[in-house]
Parts: C-alpha cells; sequence; structure tokens
C-alpha cells in the first residue's frame, strides 16, 4: 500500500488532549480527510476502508448465523411514512434531510433521505407477512444513513453521513421480541469486546432518552480516556408502536388477525471504528485488532552499503514465508530511513514489525516488534513462521485483557452533585442514585446536564451491585442506581 512520506509524529500525548490527539490520528495515520467541502461529510481513506469492511463482514456473519436475511433497501423515503407514527416523525424530523425536486421537477411530496428505516421497512413489512409461518421476521440491511446533526461534528464518532448495519424483526409475541433484544446485546458483546477489544456497559435509557417511538431503548456506551462515553450500538423493543399504524399483522394459529411485535437494532459501524481508534490508540498512533488490521506484519530492511542485496533477499524470504497466511507488506523504500519507517508503520497500528540487518542476516535471525506490547525479540528464520503463529494468535487476546481490565477503574461511585461534579472533571463515569427513569425524573436529568455537563445514561441491565438510599439531584427516594457521564 502506497505511502506519502509523511513522517512526523503524534505531538500531543492522549491523556493531555485527546481531543487534538484523536484529530492528530485521523490525519497522520490517514484515516480520514476532511476537506470535503460539505460540513459533516468525510471522506474515509483505505487504511480505514479496509479494517471498516471486515467488522462488516464479521458483523453480518454473526447477524445471518442468528437467522437474520439481508435486505437493500431505497434510500428515499415519502414524508408521509413518517407521519404515520407521530412519536417518531417528532423525534426525527429536526434531523432530516429532505429531497423536494429532480432536475426541472419539483415534488409534491418531500422527499428523506433515509435517517433510519422503520417508516420504510414496515411499509414493506406490511405487505411481506401474512401468516404466523412467516415469523419471527428476521432482516438487515448494511447502509448508509444521513441525519442533520447540529453539534460539532468529528470523523467517525459524529457526522451527517454514517455507515451502519440495521436489523429489524417482528416476532408473535412480546416475550419473543424481548429475547431478540436480549440476543442483540450478547451479539455486540461478542463483536465490541471480543472482537473489536472495545470495553463497554449496556444501559437501559431514561425514558427521555429512547429511541423515537420506542418503547424501551438499551445502548452500549464505551468511555474514552476523556473521560466522554461514545453511545455504540442501541437496541430498541418497539412493541406494537410501528405495527398498529403500518398495519403489520399476522394470522395466528386460531385464525385470528394480530399486530408482529417489533425490535430493531444498529450497529453504526463507522462511529464502532473511531471508538476502536479512540480507546485502544497510544501516544505513537493507533492500535488495531490482529484480524482487522489492513497489514498485518510489515517487514523493514535495515540496509548499508555493501549489503544491501543480502538483507533484502532475506526480506524477500521472510515475505515469501508469512505471505501466504498473513497480510504482509515488505517496506523496502529507499527514500526514507528504517527510524522513519518505524515510526510510520507504529502510527498506522500494524501488529508485528519485523527488522532484518546484516547481522541478522550472518547469524539468520529477524527481529520481531510487537506493536502493542512493545516486545522486541530476535527469532531463528527457521522459527519464523511458528513464531509468529503463536503471537498472532495471542495479540488480540493481550489487547483485550489489558483494555477490558481497565474500564471498571473508571467508574466512580457518588452520594452528592459536589462528589459527581468531581469525578466527571476527572474523567470518570459517575454511579449514583436517581429518583426515577420516568418521565417524572427529567427535572433532575436537566440539573445533571446544567450543573455536570452531563447526561443521565441509565440503568446498567447487568446484575447492578451498588445501591443508593436517595437520588443525586433531589434527594428523594432512589427507585434507580444510574450510571452519568459527558458525551461524544
Amino acid at each position: 500500500m502506497a505511502e506519502e512520506k509523511d513522517i512526523k509524529g503524534i505531538t500531543v500525548k492522549k491523556a493531555d488532549d485527546f481531543s487534538e490527539w484523536y484529530s492528530q490520528v485521523v490525519q497522520k495515520a490517514e484515516l480520514a480527510d476532511l476537506r470535503y467541502n460539505l460540513k459533516g461529510f468525510v471522506c474515509y481513506m483505505p487504511w480505514a476502508v479496509i479494517s471498516i469492511k471486515k467488522m462488516y463482514e464479521k458483523y453480518e456473519k454473526l447477524l445471518e448465523k442468528n437467522g437474520h436475511l439481508p435486505l437493500i433497501m431505497p434510500s428515499l423515503i415519502p414524508e408521509s411514512n413518517f407521519h404515520m407514527e407521530s412519536s417518531h416523525v417528532e423525534g426525527f424530523a429536526p434531523q432530516v434531510f429532505w429531497v423536494t425536486e429532480a432536475g426541472n421537477e419539483k415534488f409534491e411530496e418531500r422527499l428523506a433521505l433515509r435517517p433510519t428505516s422503520e417508516t420504510a421497512l414496515y411499509k414493506m413489512y406490511s405487505l411481506w407477512i401474512r401468516s404466523y409461518k412467516d415469523l419471527p421476521f428476521k432482516r438487515y440491511q448494511s447502509c448508509q444513513v444521513w441525519r442533520y446533526e447540529g453539534k460539532a461534528t468529528r470523523p467517525f464518532f459524529r457526522a451527517r453521513e454514517f455507515h451502519w448495519i440495521e436489523a429489524h424483526n417482528v416476532f408473535a409475541t412480546e416475550e419473543e421480541a424481548r429475547k431478540q433484544v436480549l440476543q442483540d446485546m450478547e451479539m455486540t458483546y461478542q463483536m465490541l469486546e471480543q472482537e473489536f477489544s472495545i470495553p463497554i456497559i449496556f444501559f437501559e435509557r431514561p425514558q427521555w432518552d429512547k429511541f423515537a417511538g420506542a418503547v424501551s431503548t438499551y445502548a452500549a456506551d464505551a468511555l474514552t480516556e476523556s473521560g466522554k462515553v461514545i453511545q455504540l450500538p442501541s437496541t430498541h423493543l418497539l412493541g406494537t408502536n410501528f405495527s398498529k399504524p403500518f398495519n403489520v399483522k399476522f394470522i395466528d394459529k386460531d385464525a385470528s388477525e394480530k399486530y408482529g411485535f417489533i425490535t430493531c437494532y444498529g450497529p453504526a459501524i463507522s462511529r464502532i471504528y473511531g471508538a476502536m481508534v479512540a480507546i485502544l490508540g497510544d501516544d505513537k498512533g493507533i492500535v488495531l485488532p490482529f484480524d482487522l488490521a489492513p497489514v498485518q506484519i510489515v517487514i523493514v530492511p535495515i540496509l548499508f552499503k555493501g549489503s544491501k542485496e543480502k538483507v533484502l533477499e532475506k526480506c524477500e524470504e521472510a515475505e515469501a514465508m508469512l505471505k501466504g497466511m498473513y497480510s504482509v507488506q515488505l517496506d523496502a523504500r529507499d527514500d526514507m530511513s528504517a527510524g522513519e519507517k518505524f515510526s510510520k508503520w507504529e502510527l498506522k497500528g500494524v501488529p508485528f514489525r519485523i527488522e532484518i540487518g546484516p547481522k541478522d542476516v550472518e547469524t539468520n535471525v529477524a527481529v520481531v516488534v510487537n506493536r502493542f506490547t512493545k516486545e522486541k525479540k530476535a527469532v531463528d528464520m527457521k522459527q519464523l513462521g511458528r513464531y509468529i503463529d503463536e503471537a498472532a494468535r495471542n495479540y488480540t487476546r493481550h489487547l483485550k485483557e489489558k483494555k477490558l481490565f481497565d474500564f471498571n477503574s473508571l467508574i466512580q461511585k457518588c452520594e452528592t452533585l459536589e462528589e459527581a461534579k468531581k469525578a466527571i472533571e476527572n474523567k470518570k463515569i459517575v454511579c449514583c442514585g436517581f429518583c426515577s427513569l420516568g418521565m417524572d425524573a427529567v427535572k433532575c436529568a436537566e440539573v445533571i446536564e446544567t450543573d455536570l455537563g452531563a447526561f443521565v445514561r441509565g440503568r446498567k441491565v447487568t446484575e447492578e451491585k451498588n445501591h443508593f438510599s436517595s437520588c443525586i439531584v433531589c434527594g428523594k427516594k432512589a427507585k434507580d442506581t444510574v450510571y452519568i457521564a459527558r458525551s461524544y
């Protein structure tokens, strides 16, 4: 893969200025180009796209294993579809891009550039679903969606165009629908923690922060070193809120007509990629799980006059040995020093670097450097393949062990607003008591936003061991243990 000769590394420490660190990583590791002349629309560059395609492949394979079939839906949705579910149109209307004309013709009805696909899909589901024999009906599509994001945009995290997967499912009973929501969460943990090495916590969102039109919303939050959380995949129990207006019915075994219970699930792959870069990266650049790296092994010859030919020959031998199993690149460019190449490939997160110089040729060894652990080991060339095989198997495991272990250290229990404010300022996620997650607690949530500049993320879905007697804001009896954090 061709590289520009830009060997300037990251000039700020991640812990000192996360925002600047992230901006430099995106630019210098050539993940995205922000110079497209339309706010919130970003050019994704090859190094990012290769990893994103691998992420899509893993997610789609898991969805299909769990019974989902793929669809491709139109990107334009008639405005009348939105008005069929009042909460949904109210929630999404401020974010919609509208298409009003084509060529010289103005449309009688505005067309929405898809912000999400409920109102497109369920119109068709009413035609496709007829009998209980059609259920469960599980479909997904991998696509782009567009939302007029009013806040400051940031590549991958927050944009006006993003890339995701959305799964939409119909069941005969609410119990089956709730089981799907649980499976969605299990898939999220399997993908994000086991495949992408991103530590997450699933929360049931408060009623004032649920998906527009949902009965309940459950969302995974990842915490960055800046102290801000990134919302990652969310799953929604829609109940019959959409099946009734869109007439998604089926004839049951008893010959009666019933409304289907619907769920939807939305892993935003581009956002997950941004979270992976933000959470796993270090002061030298990005760190990637082994399977997702565009180049898994780079071979860098250490060249001196009089030995160049022998060194390159040994490098080519190593490349031939590994290329059938891994994505390998021999960097034999002569316009950069070995040190400049080391910095460049560390910046781009290549898991293993193999260095071979004149002395290594004499002793028939190769020096293998692990990007994540920083381990540097001289390996006999005869054993190189076996050593890389074992190191590759362990690379992502070591990454997960380190990153997933760190997450709990970022949570702090707080009894008062003052304690919570200090915790938020110290880049922690706050665990505290709250009066309710219902609409009656909106005023307490507004205090959190105003005084702390943070948001109530919700109650943890898994077993909660922390309990509080009173609400951190109003002092009333705490009905819930909630988590509070700033967010992207």
